[in-house]
């Protein structure tokens, strides 16, 4: 697992943020969505509930993703921000992930943002990169 600096992690789970969450399914086919209830762990995991959409059937089918994340917008070359290159390692349709997941979304976002949730997933970070690498 790829060490995780503590400004990577303050701005990851900024309040607020901006996520967007790179997927593609077994042929390659491409999607992005933005996401607010990912949390990114001081183990360096990253953790994220996902309802019955195409992020999770692709992440079904192929567990690598990119995390593009910036602090504010709108974004320019100066944005905070950070490319986190993730592979899942646990999809949970039941359990205590999942348990988690949705109370935390439940707290931040409401019960009926919680209910729509499905699965919980953890993902390990396999490298981190600046929002813009020059050169």
């Amino acid at each position: 697992m790829t060490e995780i600096s503590k400004e990577i992690i303050e701005i990851v789970n900024k309040p607020g943020r901006i996520g967007v969450l790179a997927t593609a399914d077994k042929q390659g086919q491409p999607n992005a969505a933005y996401f607010g209830s990912l949390k990114l762990m001081e183990d360096g995991s990253v953790v994220l509930g996902l309802g019955n959409n195409r992020s999770l059937k692709n992440l079904e089918a192929n567990p690598l993703a990119v995390l593009f994340c910036v602090t504010e917008s709108p974004v320019s070359f100066n944005t905070p921000g950070y490319r986190l290159y993730l592979k899942a390692i646990e999809i949970q349709k039941e359990g205590t992930l999942l348990d988690r997941v949705k109370k935390a979304i439940a707290e931040h976002a409401g019960e009926d943002a919680a209910k729509m949730i499905v699965a919980g997933i953890a993902f390990e970070v396999i490298e981190t990169r600046p929002l813009v690498a020059m050169g």
